[in-house]
């Protein structure tokens, strides 16, 4: 705003400034303060909240990190090529996109490409990039290539699938948003501050989003619950476990929320006579060097006691190992509490789901964050078929001009030929031809090679394969449910693709005494140890793993007659809260664990669905090997009897067991694998289930104990191509049943619910060891073989893969029946809780623990 100088200030100003030209004089104004502070912060604010630090809901990006992806995708650094210096990334992105330092580019670069970081790492890194203790070399030293995953971000971006914008000086063209076929912002989540907000949200696993993902799409009113059937929790890059779930739910449904993740820890023996502490994943973005740190501080404080070395054994074959020595007459559990107080051993992590929607930030929960992606990729496929539809009608014009010229070409020519110019010839064409200005060009540019009968028919092919694809597309733009079939499609692709399985156990326990009370009080030992009171530990047959405790006095739990997920019991046992128990796999591998942080229900509501996944919970399991059952360590238990696929059986005398984490208890030969196991006594009936419905039950006392390394005995003589499916030790006093399932010989498995039966245990006589048994199930035509067999106490639980309950025949069959038709598939069949009690109480040890309390209260 231009106005005159009074003479009064002209008087003030220097000689020099006199003699300015009196449009610059006049240039100068007046400003409020306040005002001008107040216009240039919040054009700050505005730059810092929508340019910088928050990411765009749609593909999980901040402009700097969408900027890197794009330049790398246009200077082709393909997965399939070398690497390039990180310093040219740099400089590139720098120079035509990001008009900001260099060190905040390659900062973002490193984020994208640390594996402990992001869950699906977007750039594939070489050289020194960093870890959780140690920053990354400089740009100059360190390579980088786009990730195999970073392919599926920026696929299709040159189909009009996103809008596009100028850049800083509108020199060029750079995306607004990805087309992202990955839901990159719950997967790799994100951390930023701005200016009055801030973000912070959790990794997630792939394959669950993806789940959850579809579910919404094919349910648009899904509630939470049923998204977190899918989603239950995050999935964070380095493992470790997360404590409560509460603050989870809050954060999916509010998007603000809190959590508390511990290491992965475990008692194992560091020589014969001394326990340790290994500790093989931490919390979130917690380093080894921290944890380090912070022990030494609080040994030398005298706030951690019992601790007498730590030892850093980690390298890139093993991964993370940290060892802390014990001293002589400390429990390692409680010397773990006094960890997880005063160290990063266990941490806290706060949600804060704020990310740009339409331009501007909000707050989303889970669903929120789901319903924005989906929407993003719903307006991606449609933009990208209505791209293509354009593209192939345009092609199919020309393919069908040239083809009318290729019929008439002599005809063509002569026209060509006697016309003064392209321009007439393009005109004559159009007229005698019936042909568009596109088309007659088109042919006035054809090659006289490709007037051959072989280039016909290469027309006419691709003709009609344009009209097939014109038609596919078509059909997919005139139906909002093909497009959603095809982005459940491509989501399913990627899960497929880029999925791994889930890394960070979720689990309802409570969470130690750090996230409750001052971390700088003193600790007092004993009150921080874990009452080593009686307690009996569930394994479901879907492999979930519960605590229940048992105060003193506690009553048995009764059979519920309820039905919920993954009530069927497969494995049973009464020890106490700080015991070391095993858990037997069907590699015959016994694997030492404790229940002592396994979720716990109460006496009164067992559910079995709050479990911890056992296979999870003991980590270490390799592939296609799973857990049979839990049994007791304890010198005076019965013995272990195990059956296996082709008959063998064996029982173990317990006691004196290797002083390893794990061991083999049965020496099996090639080919074979364990499939029951179970303490018995002498007074029990063992029980084999052949897959040719032979059933074969024998007296335990037949079978002599033996030590752990040894192979077992004959146990069941089976018939041609057939072997055992089920091992099973009863009570021979108890009611117990028989349950058979029978399917078509041709049909896939888990196709056909097939046919089941229920008959009573007593109608099977017994026979002697290392015989052929007694017909369990007459077959019908096309079938041949049982696909479950399962012998217990009443009544029997039958579950499908999921945990869902399934339902069996409620009357009793003969036990040579053929079974009545199955309403739906069931994979396996488990006793109720407290139905097992007999079972149960035949482990020897127990009595100890009954003694203690009601002798006859617990069965």
């Amino acid at each position: 705003m231009a106005f005159s100088v009074p003479e009064t200030q002209k008087e003030q100003m220097s000689p020099a400034d006199r003699t300015l030209p009196a449009d610059i004089v006049e240039r100068i104004e007046d400003v409020d303060v306040s005002a001008e502070m107040q216009g240039s912060y919040l054009e700050y604010a505005y730059s810092v909240i929508y340019a910088r630090a928050l990411p765009d809901a749609r593909d999980g990006l901040k402009p700097v990190q969408r900027r890197i992806l794009y330049m790398m995708s246009e200077m082709g650094l393909r997965p399939d090529r070398g690497h390039v210096k990180s310093a040219r990334v740099t400089g590139e992105v720098m120079g035509k996109l990001h008009p900001h330092g260099d060190g905040a580019i390659y900062d973002a670069l490193v984020r994208m490409a640390q594996d402990f970081t992001l869950r699906v790492p977007l750039i594939d890194g070489h050289g020194n990039f960093g870890s959780l203790d140690d920053g990354p070399a400089a740009a100059r030293y360190t390579e980088a290539r786009l990730a195999p995953v970073s392919l599926e971000m920026t696929a299709d971006i040159d189909e009009d699938t996103v809008d596009f914008e100028p850049n800083y000086d509108s020199s060029q063209q750079e995306p607004a948003v990805l087309p992202s076929a990955i839901p990159n912002l719950l997967v790799n989540g994100a951390s930023g501050i701005a200016v009055g907000m801030a973000t912070n949200m959790a990794p997630h696993n792939l394959i669950e989003v993806v789940g959850a993902a579809k579910h919404l799409l094919e349910n648009p009113d899904a509630s939470l619950d049923d998204l977190m059937a899918y989603v239950p929790g995050p999935d964070l890059p380095g493992g470790g476990t997360i404590v409560g779930l509460a603050g989870i739910r809050e954060a999916y449904e509010t998007g603000r929320g809190s959590f508390r993740t511990r290491a992965k820890v475990r008692v194992e023996p560091i020589t014969a006579r001394k326990n340790g502490l290994t500790i093989t994943e931490l919390p979130y973005l917690v380093g080894p060097e921290k944890v380090i740190e912070k022990i030494k501080d609080g040994v030398n404080s005298k706030k951690l006691q019992g601790i007498s070395d730590v030892t850093d054994l980690s390298d890139r074959q093993h991964g993370l190992r940290l060892v802390i020595g014990i001293k002589t007459g400390f429990n390692p559990e409680a010397v773990l509490e006094q960890l997880y107080k005063f160290t990063p051993l266990e941490d806290g992590f706060s949600i804060n789901n704020v990310a740009l929607v339409d331009g501007g930030p909000q707050t989303l929960g889970l669903r929120d964050l789901l319903r924005v992606y989906l929407d993003h990729r719903i307006e991606v496929v449609t933009r990208r078929s209505r791209f293509r539809l354009a593209r192939r009608q345009e092609r199919l014009h020309l393919v069908e001009g040239l083809l009318i010229a290729i019929l008439d070409i002599d005809e063509v020519i002569q026209v060509i030929r006697t016309s003064e110019d392209s321009a007439e010839a393009s005109g004559r064409l159009q007229s005698v031809f019936d042909l568009s200005q596109l088309q007659a060009e088109y042919i006035l540019e054809l090659r006289l090679r490709r007037l051959t009968k072989f280039s016909r028919i290469e027309l006419e092919t691709e003709r009609d394969q344009l009209q097939a694809e014109i038609a596919e597309l078509e059909a997919i733009l005139a139906s909002p449910a093909r497009i959603r079939a095809v982005v459940a499609d491509e989501l399913d692709d990627v899960a497929e693709r880029f999925g791994t399985p889930r890394r960070t156990l979720l689990t309802e326990a409570k969470a130690s005494i750090a996230s409750t009370g001052s971390k700088k009080a003193t600790f007092t030992g004993p009150a921080l140890e874990i009452a080593d009171s009686p307690a009996i530990v569930y394994l479901s047959t879907t492999g979930r793993t519960v605590r229940v405790d048992l105060p003193e006095g506690a009553a048995a739990p009764a059979v519920a007659p309820r039905r919920s997920k993954h009530d069927a019991v497969l494995s049973s046992l009464v020890t106490t809260t700080r015991a070391e128990i095993g858990a037997v796999t069907n590699r015959g591998r016994l694997i030492r664990f404790s229940p002592v942080d396994l979720p716990v229900v109460p006496l009164n509501s067992i559910h079995l669905a709050a479990g911890a996944r056992i296979a999870e919970y003991l980590g270490g399991l390799g592939k296609g090997e799973r857990v049979l059952g839990i049994v007791s360590l304890a010198a005076d238990a019965a013995p272990i009897a195990l059956g296996t696929a082709q008959g063998v059986v064996k029982r173990v005398v317990p006691g004196n067991w290797p002083n390893r984490p794990d061991f083999e208890i049965i020496g099996l030969k090639a080919g074979d694998e364990v499939v029951g196991v179970a303490h018995a006594a002498d007074d029990r009936e063992l029980v084999f289930t052949a897959s040719d419905a032979q059933l074969l039950h024998f007296s335990a006392a037949a079978v002599r104990p033996q030590g752990a390394a040894a192979g077992g005995m004959a146990g069941i003589n089976l018939g041609k191509n057939a072997k055992v499916i089920g091992f099973f030790v009863v009570d021979p006093a108890a009611e117990n049943v028989v349950v058979t399932v029978s399917v078509p010989l041709e049909t896939l498995p888990g196709t056909d619910p097939g046919r089941g039966k229920v008959s009573a245990f007593g109608e099977f006589p017994g026979k002697g060891r290392a015989t052929g048994g007694v017909r369990a199930h007459a077959f019908l035509k096309g079938e041949g073989m049982l696909s479950l067999a399962w012998v217990g106490p009443q009544p029997a639980r039958a579950v499908a893969s999921d945990g869902a309950a399934r339902q069996l025949p409620e009357t009793l069959a003969k036990r040579d029946g053929s079974g009545t038709p199955l309403d739906s598939v069931v994979t396996s069949v488990g006793t109720a809780v407290g139905a097992e009690a007999a079972v149960v109480a035949a482990t020897a040890g127990a009595a100890e623990l009954r003694e203690e309390s009601d002798p006859e209260a617990l069965f």
